[in-house]
């Protein structure tokens, strides 16, 4: 066979015959085999320990699945793990370090749905875990971050910083203990580091070592990718700063010679408490130290993490490492300044208008800026050229929208709603300022007097434009004006300064919070102003401003008792200080602030009552319509009774009985007025009311009385006790006066004039004129026939009375049957006579039948009292004919 038809056979196809079988291959598999099944009952057994979701899966199976390679599966894992731990918050307690490993392991995830689900867990997992529980295990959770933040694609570092903005919510202080490796990730986010010969070879002083980076397949542009990081590098500085304890109310960085030199309200010197009232009649001294017991003020460095348990190079800890970063940031934020800066944009427009998110990351720069700027000193040598060169070029800047293009922009524009609608041209040019306005002090003012006038013709105009401003806009702008106060000398600049802020002040409907910084600007400026600037002191616009404080307190009156407390404190420390506009204003408004009725004395809280009677001190006079209107709100309680004491030792001191050895203090009230004024206090009732209770109606009296010519009109308990507390503060006042027979003429006279004569009296007057007369009445001195009859009614009077409150057996009458019964016993038994004219009215033929057994009571408890017996004995015959005439 040749060997052509041999190759044939080979690959001969075989024919099959219809009907016959099919041969198998020779590589056929024999399948004759049988198998057997192994089953295994426990193998799906579930363990019934652990809770499950509703997927039936517990928290072992669903951090399980985080590990597999599928993204669906892993995606499903962590929405089922936010659905167990929102249905069971033990697990969270029993596995959060698992937890925290696997969630914190998922940042670095290739697939964005993942990651976006690991974020949203993260949000629900921040304000259920307390910053001592996660304590331990956020050094794995910050190295996953970082390694998130230093990640080579780009979705993945955007999503690191959704992280961050989560833990600087929740975990700020724990976050802030990274800052060595967080603060460089920040720089690496949007620069990368030169790699030229230049820099190896040792020339990198000479510029700097970092250069702005661009990503061109990022989904932002470069400069929204920026704003994004400096956004969150503001918030981090913002945290560092707030655990150091640096920043001010709204976060701001308070500058480290404001600090220094202290603002309204603040400072270092511990105040030495003292309550005069415990003194008032005591004869222990008070001792007092040098600097009112205050701690010398440490002055040290600026540090933006706490000393203890950090070392020197960590963080922004040192001065040194501050410096470091500083000179590494700065170049790149001047960068990031004139990418964003008008003159870049077309020539056609102006070059002071700038866009929206080119102002944004303008305003980032500068904020970023105002946090690391401590050292002003070293800022303004280093970095003043370059700011006056790039920020001042064409300050003040204005805003200008450019019209959307792209539909994709909406997703964008919610993501940056917020910061747009935070920041205008006025915040940019205000953040400038401020960051402008810290680096010049008064040595070199006039080196910088160029760019400062373009500073200070914006806050003028911004403040007298008047425009409503916002609490936050106003804060800046005062804190501009304050320092261009200080360190400028020119009295001019000074006062159209002060003036512009006086315009916004008088303008009308300001929120609360507005008028309060402006006060207390103006306070501070004030009380700062012999050490700050002389030419403060002597600003016209300072002094309108101080007189008409009175008059706006007596307007405002009580509908807003915290605007009225910064008033009248500040209205405090102008008068303390003898300001002479202040306290002829105040003199003015005297009778409108302490009416009776309507008068910020009786509507303000207790407090500020307090500093009110405490301005009395300081009145050039007191005439007697102002001493009356006092009266009035001492007897009518609208005052407390012990600031009702402390008006009285006021008014007392400003007298010409105070006891003041030496020309000391001007007398500013008159001796009549002085004691009309005591007199009425000690009545507690006007002539007018007392009238009117003449011509009322008798049933309403306590008890009908034949004997006497005396009725009682009874008061309350509460205006009782509140009279009495009064009547005993005059009657010290009284007991000061030196010629003590004199004092009891004119308490005699007095009575005799404006009480003898009444039929009804009101039971808190009679106590406390027996009470006044008992206490001052002298052995020498020999009271008048009328004085001793209206006593002696007024004794009877009262212990009819007071059988009848015993009778009552009320509990809260305690009080008053003790006090009525020791006026009736300190008369009878200290002034002449009393007794024996009281027992001498005692005509019983007059008497009618209900009255008898009421007056052989007041003779048993006569007798039965120790200190009476003696004067009973005294009138024996005048007694037993009066038991003769009731049996």
């Amino acid at each position: 066979m040749s060997k052509k038809r041999k190759r044939q056979d080979d690959f001969q196809k075989v024919k099959l015959k219809v009907g016959k079988k099919k041969p198998k291959p020779d590589n056929a598999t024999n399948v004759n085999f049988k198998t057997k099944g192994i089953h295994l009952p426990d193998q799906l057994k579930r363990d019934g320990a652990l809770p499950t979701n509703h997927r039936q899966l517990n928290v072992k199976d669903l951090l399980t699945q985080m590990h597999h390679y599928s993204p669906g599966v892993k995606l499903s894992a962590l929405t089922g793990l936010k659905d167990l731990l929102s249905q069971h918050a033990s697990v969270l307690d029993t596995h959060l370090s698992s937890i925290l490993s696997e969630v914190a392991a998922v940042f670095t995830d290739k697939d964005p749905p993942v990651r976006a689900a690991a974020i949203r867990l993260l949000h629900f997992l921040g304000p259920r875990v307390a910053p001592e529980h996660i304590a331990p295990f956020f050094p794995l959770v910050s190295a996953h971050l970082s390694s998130a933040m230093t990640h080579i694609t780009d979705g993945i570092q955007e999503d690191a910083l959704k992280v961050l903005d989560v833990l600087l919510e929740h975990y700020p202080q724990l976050l802030t203990g990274r800052s060595t490796v967080l603060l460089k990730n920040f720089v690496e986010l949007i620069s990368h580091q030169r790699l030229s010969k230049a820099v190896k070879g040792g020339r990198a002083g000479k510029g700097p070592s970092w250069m702005l980076s661009v990503s061109p397949g990022r989904r932002l542009t470069s400069q929204q990718w920026r704003l994004s990081v400096l956004f969150r590098l503001s918030k981090y500085l913002q945290a560092l700063a707030e655990e150091q304890g640096g920043a001010g109310e709204d976060g701001r960085q308070v500058p480290s010679d404001e600090r220094e030199k202290g603002k309204a309200g603040s400072g270092f010197v511990t105040m030495l408490e003292v309550t005069w009232d415990e003194h008032s009649y005591g004869t222990k001294g008070i001792q007092v130290y040098e600097n009112s017991g205050a701690q010398p003020s440490v002055r040290s460095c600026f540090r933006l993490r706490p000393v203890s348990g950090v070392s020197a190079e960590e963080g922004l800890s040192s001065v040194e490492s501050l410096k470091g970063f500083v000179q590494t940031l700065v170049p790149l934020l001047l960068e990031c300044w004139v990418e964003a800066s008008p003159a870049d944009q077309a020539a056609s427009s102006p070059g002071n208008l700038v866009e929206s998110e080119a102002m944004l990351l303008m305003h980032q720069v500068l904020w970023i800026i105002q946090l690391l700027r401590t050292l002003d000193s070293w800022f303004r040598t280093n970095y003043l050229n370059d700011f006056k060169h790039h920020f001042m070029k064409n300050f003040p800047y204005s805003q200008f929208d450019i019209p959307k293009k792209k539909k994709g922009d909406s997703k964008r524009n919610k993501q940056t709603a917020a910061l747009l609608a935070s920041v205008d041209a006025l915040a940019l040019n205000l953040a400038l300022s401020q960051v402008m306005v810290s680096l010049t002090s008064s040595t070199v003012v006039q080196q910088d007097s160029d760019w400062l006038e373009a500073i200070r013709k914006f806050v003028t105009h911004s403040l007298s434009s008047g425009s409503k401003l916002s609490s936050k806009q106003l804060s800046g702008l005062l804190e501009v004006v304050w320092r261009l106060a200080l360190t400028q000398r020119n009295r001019a600049v000074t006062e159209e300064l002060l003036r512009a802020v006086h315009v916004q002040y008088q303008q009308r409907s300001l929120t609360l919070p507005v008028r309060m910084q402006l006060l207390r600007f103006f306070s501070g400026l004030y009380l700062k102003e012999k050490e700050a600037n002389p030419q403060i002191a002597r600003s016209k616009v300072l002094s309108r401003w101080l007189s008409g404080l009175p008059l706006q307190l007596a307007q405002l009156g009580g509908r807003n008792t915290q605007l009225s407390a910064q008033l009248i404190e500040t209205i405090h420390a102008a008068a303390s200080r003898s300001n002479r506009e202040l306290l002829q204003s105040l003199q003015t408004q005297a009778c409108r602030l302490y009416d009776p009725e309507d008068g910020s004395v009786v509507l303000l809280p207790p407090e500020s009552q307090q500093r009110l009677v405490q301005l009395l001190y300081f009145l050039p006079s007191l005439p007697s319509d102002l001493l009356s209107c006092l009266s009035h709100c001492c007897s009518m309680g609208r005052v407390s009774s012990s600031l009702a004491g402390a008006l009285f030792r006021i008014v007392h001191m400003r007298s010409s009985f105070s006891g003041w050895t030496g020309c000391v203090q001007e007398t500013a009230v008159t001796d009549v007025d002085y004691f009309s004024f005591l007199f009425s206090s000690l009545t507690g009732f006007s002539g007018d009311e007392l009238a009117l209770i003449q011509r009322g109606n008798e049933d309403g009296h306590s008890s009908r009385m034949q004997l006497s010519p005396v009725l009682l009109y009874p008061t309350d308990l509460e205006q009782f006790g509140h009279h009495w507390d009064v009547a005993q503060e005059v009657c010290h006042c009284l007991e000061t006066v030196s010629s003590r027979p004199q004092c009891f003429d004119i308490l005699q006279n007095a009575i005799c004039k404006n009480l003898a004569g009444l039929r009804v009296v009101p039971d808190s007057t009679a106590v406390a004129v027996l009470s006044a007369v008992s206490r001052l009445l002298v052995l020498a001195y020999i009271p008048s026939e009328v004085l001793l009859r209206f006593l002696a009614s007024c004794c009877y009077s009262l212990l009819h009375h007071l059988l009848t409150l015993e009778k009552s057996a009320a509990e809260d009458s305690a009080h008053k049957r003790e006090v009525v019964w020791g006026a009736c016993l300190a008369a009878l038994s200290g002034v002449p006579r009393v007794l024996r004219l009281m027992l001498q009215s005692l005509r019983v033929t007059d008497a009618c039948q209900e009255e008898l057994p009421v007056i052989a009571q007041i003779l048993r408890l006569l007798l039965q009292h120790a200190q009476l017996r003696n004067h009973m004995m005294a009138n024996a015959a005048l007694l037993q004919q009066i038991v003769q005439e009731i049996t």
